[in-house]
């Protein structure tokens, strides 16, 4: 990734991503700026200069290249490789990432679940069977996992982070509620979906007072 990119940019590039990937569906080949600005409620200023950090990639008078934009922000984003992920927690919510086929579509591709429930030993999900955490050193030893994904109890979440960093994982997508601890070359990526329900909570409650005080 280049480097002194705001992190807002950043989030806004998969956006790019799915919204140009959809032009592709619908077989268009060119876009300007606002016309992509009208599709994406961003404004078509905000999109010359984020894609500007990158080289720009549009023509005055002719605008972007769909296919060659939607390539160049897939090898941006590292779209262009494979990244082998495992599952730690193969609970509701692990079981689901494992189900969710677009995953291996964009290149990441679930190679070993994982949890301690032995009732779960052996059960397979989309080909993939779930082992027992004891048997994590001895796959990530043989196999060459990119990514991590950690959907257990925050209790024990810690302790299999640095166990991970240990063993030479250096990306964990954490889905437990609790801020890892690791060293700065590991790239961490927390979702916590009760924040973000909360935001929405938040603006449910936002909009209802803007309603009353029209009144």
């Amino acid at each position: 990734m280049e480097k002194g990119i705001s992190q807002a940019v950043i989030r806004r590039l998969p956006r790019y991503y799915r919204y140009l990937g959809e032009l592709l569906e619908d077989s268009v080949e060119r876009i300007s700026s606002s016309e992509l600005s009208a599709r994406m409620r961003v404004t078509a200023s905000q999109i010359r200069q984020d894609l500007n950090n990158f080289g720009g990639f549009g023509q005055q008078g002719y605008g972007y290249n769909v296919k060659n934009l939607y390539d160049e922000i897939g090898r941006i984003m590292g779209m262009n490789q494979q990244h082998n992920m495992i599952v730690i927690g193969a609970g509701n919510l692990g079981q689901a990432l494992a189900n969710y086929v677009k995953f291996e579509k964009m290149g990441f591709v679930i190679i070993g679940l994982f949890d301690v429930n032995p009732a779960l030993h052996g059960v397979s999900i989309r080909g993939v069977k779930v082992r027992m955490l004891d048997e994590l050193k001895e796959f990530l030893q043989k196999n060459r996992v990119d990514i991590a994904a950690l959907t257990m109890p925050k209790e024990k979440a810690g302790k299999v982070a640095n166990m991970l960093v240990e063993l030479g994982v250096n990306a964990i997508w954490n889905f437990a509620h609790l801020d890892l601890e690791v060293p700065e070359h590991v790239v961490v990526e927390s979702v916590h979906l009760s924040d973000s329900l909360m935001q929405l909570s938040y603006n449910i409650a936002n909009r209802e007072d803007e309603r009353k005080n029209k009144k």
